[in-house]
């Protein structure tokens, strides 16, 4: 398959970008500087010089496509991944962005459109297993996710076969990972929530390979990461990649204080991937979260 790949120079583009080439794959690439075409072509990616929200260039690029991976994202790394104001060009990407890349798609006359998700937006279950059918609880920093999942969606109806992939955390070798190991290393905390309560999390490879397998799932919304674990396990993972005993995580007067912004992230998320690993044979490379994953980045 010929697939056009957006955010092509970023964690999980690049990612996505080197397992559909080991698929077989041919890969389109969207850049906007001459750096990232750079990047992307050394990668064996054909560049294509465009911007998201120009529908009419995005529809050229994807002429003869038979995919579409949107993975464009701009995630605040840091402090500021909890500010309304750091949030707002990742949101436009969700929200227009979205749209704009699923209508160029429809225009393309190309057969599948893959998205980018997260599994953030499910509500709080407790110690209950959550599945695609489970509830959801937005908030102000989720709402763009669920609106883009509805452009997805919508340009289903209109004939796309979209594929939503609800990833969990990405962790290993990234930029926010690399910004929490050193907060682990001084001893601060590195987590928000109940030690005991669960997340969701995925290795930067397994988002590329879970890409690939999307574009012979069934159109839908899928689950994609590694084994669950308790907030408390994650937060020891970073703490013994830098030879810590234990990982901390914000105390609870902390997070009242900042209750509306991190509450979303604090959520107990026991999710599973079942679903997607059922539909398309994708097991993930990385199945449980451990200290080798940050092995590049302890490294350095």
């Amino acid at each position: 398959m010929k697939v056009f790949l957006t955010g092509a120079n970023g964690v999980m583009g690049r990612s996505a970008a080197t397992a559909l080439l080991e698929a077989g794959h041919d890969v389109v690439g969207l850049v906007r500087t001459a750096e990232a075409a750079r990047v992307v072509a050394e990668l064996g990616v054909e560049p294509w010089f465009g911007d998201l929200y120009d529908e009419t260039a995005l529809a050229a690029g994807m002429l003869g496509c038979d995919a579409v991976v949107n993975f464009a994202t701009k995630v605040p790394v840091g402090a500021t991944s909890v500010s309304y104001a750091q949030f707002r060009s990742h949101d436009r990407l969700r929200v227009a962005g979205t749209r704009i890349a699923a209508q160029a798609a429809c225009r393309a006359s190309v057969g599948r459109f893959v998205q980018q998700s997260v599994s953030f937006i499910y509500a709080d279950h407790g110690e209950e297993i959550v599945d695609e059918d489970s509830p959801t609880a937005v908030s102000r920093f989720s709402e763009p996710v669920v609106v883009s999942e509805t452009h997805v969606r919508n340009a289903t109806l209109a004939g796309l076969d979209g594929v939503v992939l609800r990833f969990g955390l990405i962790v290993g070798p990234d930029p926010h990972s690399a910004w929490l190991l050193k907060r682990a290393r001084s001893g601060k905390p590195v987590g928000v929530g109940a030690r005991e309560a669960w997340c969701h999390v995925v290795h930067p490879e397994d988002v590329g390979t879970a890409a690939a397998a999307a574009l012979g799932a069934p159109a839908g919304t899928y689950n994609v990461g590694a084994e669950p674990l308790r907030r408390g396990e994650l937060a020891d993972t970073y703490a013994h990649a830098v030879g810590r005993r234990e990982g901390v995580l914000h105390h609870r007067l902390v997070q009242r204080s900042v209750g509306h912004k991190i509450e979303w992230l604090s959520r107990s998320q026991r999710v599973s991937s079942q679903r997607f690993q059922a539909a398309t044979g994708w097991q993930p490379r990385h199945p449980k979260a451990v200290p080798e994953w940050f092995d590049d980045l302890v490294r350095v």
